[in-house]
């Protein structure tokens, strides 16, 4: 992506007056996560410690930490224009006709320059280090008072697919246990830990990996994205930056990776190697309890001359993963509705840190309809960690947190309205009664009708006469002198 790396990324902030340079020296050891916590939750700057203690590097921070930092990131105004992209992408899957084809040969113009490209050379490789290396050279961060170590953040997994070859990009914690190896923290639900298990199927004794740290935003949010099994991130990337991000090849192992990030770790996770990983204080604001993970073992390092650090930090709401995470709600909303037309809006708020909790608006038709879509969510990828779903009527706003829960308290009978299914749950749940598995919740908050069992008469909901309301628009101002 040429220019348009992390750095394109701190000039618009800068310019913005959105980025604070901190020139004091300040120790990677829990006080940058005492400094950002505090500046995230009062909605302040991105933050660049020019001065971290241990390492001659800076590290950037904070850089999601608001909505309106999160479009700057994706270069847009509003997110309406990522949907706008998903539904061609959509299009181009879906045409009905030979007509339809040739209707979206216009469009389909301004796609052709997105596909990943591989170049000889990238700004990445300006340092090579094969050899007296270390991980710690980089200001890694320990988080939280009781985080088993310090831990890389915001890294980018790249793997493969034993069997097809085809390319995935995810961002799993690395816990740093030495100079040259790490924790390797992917879920079992995550597909590097999918390719992982197929490594290990076909007998494998190691399956190549390599990590970048700070990256374009744009492949940043791709490789979080719950995108549909097979997808390329790095082409979501182009699609949303409107031009093919650029690959170089690694140095050590058969991987490609973005030519302009500012780190690459390349290297091996064994096949028959588990290490104990954590506690890590997590995005639930609550620690994720340690457990047995692959381990990574770094065989080389590139960067750039002066490379950044790009880190973050999870803990108690809200913080830049909620940001980040109203963003891939927009994005996977036109997904939601391909699948499910009914689907009007969606809202996951921060406080129910994202798997907890799903709003949805539908236009209901049928009986049961918000049930049919309960259960139809339950099975949609990644939406099968949601613990509670809500269901309510194409008129509430799912963004109004009083209006829905004025419309939920008023519209449920709890016996009738709320059903229990049991089922995969997010690995970071620390209520479920066994690790991964346990019971969801969901409510129908819809407007119920006689033919789902409703005997009695359904109550008006209170508005004012049109010409009132006309009347008083006209007397406001005076009235109010």
């Amino acid at each position: 992506m040429g220019e348009n790396g992390l750095r394109w990324f701190l000039n618009e902030l800068e310019k913005r007056g959105e980025l604070k340079v901190v020139k004091e020296k300040v120790s990677p050891i829990l006080e940058i996560t005492e400094i950002a916590d505090r500046v995230v939750k009062n909605s302040g700057p991105a933050l660049l410690f020019k001065n971290v203690e241990g390492s001659k590097y800076p590290l950037f921070i904070n850089g999601f930490g608001t909505l309106e930092r999160v479009k700057v990131a994706l270069g847009i105004s509003d997110f309406s224009e990522l949907e706008d992209k998903i539904n061609l992408l959509i299009e181009m899957e879906q045409p009905e006709n030979f007509l339809d084809k040739l209707k979206l040969l216009p469009k389909l113009k301004s796609l052709s320059g997105i596909f990943p490209t591989v170049k000889k050379y990238g700004p990445c490789k300006e340092v090579i280090k094969k050899k007296n290396f270390s991980i710690l050279d980089f200001p890694v961060m320990k988080c939280w008072p009781q985080d088993g170590g310090r831990f890389i953040t915001f890294p980018l997994v790249f793997t493969k697919d034993p069997e097809t070859g085809k390319r995935n990009c995810g961002m799993y914690r690395m816990q740093v246990y030495d100079e040259k190896t790490t924790g390797m923290h992917w879920q079992k639900h995550k597909d590097g830990a999918e390719n992982f298990r197929k490594s290990k199927d076909l007998n494998r004794d190691k399956m190549e990996v390599a990590v970048t740290i700070g990256n374009d935003p744009a492949v940043l949010f791709s490789s979080i994205l719950p995108l549909p099994p097979g997808v390329d991130e790095m082409l979501f990337a182009g699609l949303i930056r409107g031009r093919g991000v650029e690959m170089v090849k690694c140095e050590t192992v058969d991987m490609e990776v973005p030519a302009d990030s500012e780190i690459v770790l390349e290297g091996y996770v064994d096949n028959k190697e588990l290490r104990r990983e954590g506690p890590f204080g997590d995005h639930t604001g609550f620690y994720s309890l340690e457990d047995l993970y692959p381990v990574f073992h770094i065989t080389c390092i590139t960067h750039r001359k002066n490379p950044i650090y790009h880190s973050t930090i999870v803990g108690k709401p809200p913080m830049e993963d909620c940001f980040l995470g109203k963003g891939i709600e927009r994005v996977m909303l036109p997904l939601m509705k391909l699948q499910l037309p009914e689907i009007v809006d969606v809202n996951m708020p921060c406080e129910g840190v994202f798997h907890n909790l799903m709003i949805v608006s539908i236009k209901k038709r049928y009986p049961g309809h918000a049930k049919k879509i309960m259960n139809a969510l339950w099975g949609m990828g990644q939406a099968m960690f949601t613990k509670c779903i809500v269901v309510v009527d194409e008129d509430v706003n799912v963004g109004d947190l009083r209006e829905v829960s004025w419309i939920v308290l008023n519209n449920i009978d709890p016996e009738r309205d709320i059903q229990f299914t049991k089922g995969p749950l997010d690995s970071l749940d620390h209520a479920s009664r066994l690790p991964d598995y346990g019971s969801k919740m969901g409510i129908d908050a819809t407007r119920k009708w006689e033919s789902e069992g409703f005997v009695r008469r359904w109550p008006d909901e209170i508005k004012m006469s049109e010409d009132i309301v006309e009347l008083v628009n006209k007397k406001w101002k005076r009235l109010w002198k």
